[in-house]
């Protein structure tokens, strides 16, 4: 299998792993649980964790493999994946602050997610 094949395999694999992660802990929240009540808190966060990690593992390395991170600077339009990583990585803190915009989350994670490919496959910076 080519690398670049391996790499977005990772990449995408990550993002299913992230999502499903991100999924249990909105519908734990957004029935009423707190972080203490959840038992599988700490499973949740590592998949979760783990998950932020093989991400951009995968994506730096596409990136690598398509010659983009030579001679210095990114194109902008990784910085916008980047910027929604960042979102994503935060997303299972906020929920647990803020119980209430778990319910918005289960919407915004398929959006996030829809955006993320759209620069992917579009580019546009």
């Amino acid at each position: 299998m080519e690398r670049y094949a391996i790499y977005r395999l990772l990449h995408l694999g990550g993002m299913f792993a992230m999502f499903m992660g991100l999924g249990g802990i909105a519908l734990h929240v957004a029935n009423g649980g707190t972080k203490a009540s959840n038992t599988a808190r700490k499973l949740l966060a590592s998949v979760h964790g783990t998950a932020l990690f093989v991400i951009l593992l995968g994506g730096f390395g596409m990136l690598a493999r398509l010659k983009l991170v030579q001679g210095g600077g990114l194109p902008g339009w990784i910085y916008l994946k980047l910027a929604i990583w960042v979102v994503m990585g935060a997303m299972g803190t906020v929920m647990y602050r803020a119980p209430k915009v778990a319910r918005w989350m289960l919407i915004l994670l398929p959006l996030l997610g829809m955006a993320a490919a759209w620069i992917a496959v579009n580019k546009p910076i």
